[in-house]
């Protein structure tokens, strides 16, 4: 029986405007040639919120800086178990869309295990993701990403940077 340590995590879908999401190429230390691309984010403080973490992990992450209520509602919740470094997650988690124009991205705010298990990063169109044969996590992103444009480009959505751009 697999015992697993609960963690939640804000996770973001940075876009630009060319329609490209943000990606970090990342692998587990227990399994180095398991590779895999995932978005911006990570597990939360005690007491901190959904968007709370995804913004300070936006910030650690890319050096894009943005409060937290900047980030309107979560645009998808999932629940995902997985390994990492010899110990099994369950980790709820809500993604958060955020619009940039474009962004120099800047890691100078990983941490150790950033520096060392997040090698790359990269601008990817959806398109182009689909036909890599790349893994990424969550596996069904671009259905994500595609319902969560179209929500938010829907004329019923808001106008903060969640829905809009900045």
């Amino acid at each position: 029986m697999t015992v697993y340590t609960p963690r939640r995590a804000g996770r973001v879908l940075l876009v630009d405007a060319a329609g490209r999401v943000l990606l970090f190429e990342g692998f587990d230390p227990a399994r180095p040639g398991h590779r895999y691309w995932f978005t911006p984010g990570g597990g939360l403080d005690p007491g901190e919120t959904y968007a709370a973490g995804a913004a300070r992990e936006l910030a650690e992450e890319t050096g894009l800086r943005l409060p937290p209520e900047a980030f309107g509602a979560p645009v998808h919740l999932e629940v995902t178990e997985f390994p990492f470094d010899g110990v099994w997650y369950r980790q709820e988690q809500e993604f958060f869309l955020v619009r940039v124009t474009s962004h120099e991205v800047d890691t100078a705010g990983f941490n150790e295990i950033e520096r060392a298990c997040m090698p790359d990063h990269r601008w990817w169109g959806v398109e182009e993701l689909v036909a890599s044969g790349e893994r990424y996590y969550p596996a069904d992103l671009p259905a994500v990403l595609a319902r969560a444009l179209a929500e938010a480009d829907s004329p019923a959505a808001g106008t903060g940077v969640g829905g809009g751009s900045c």
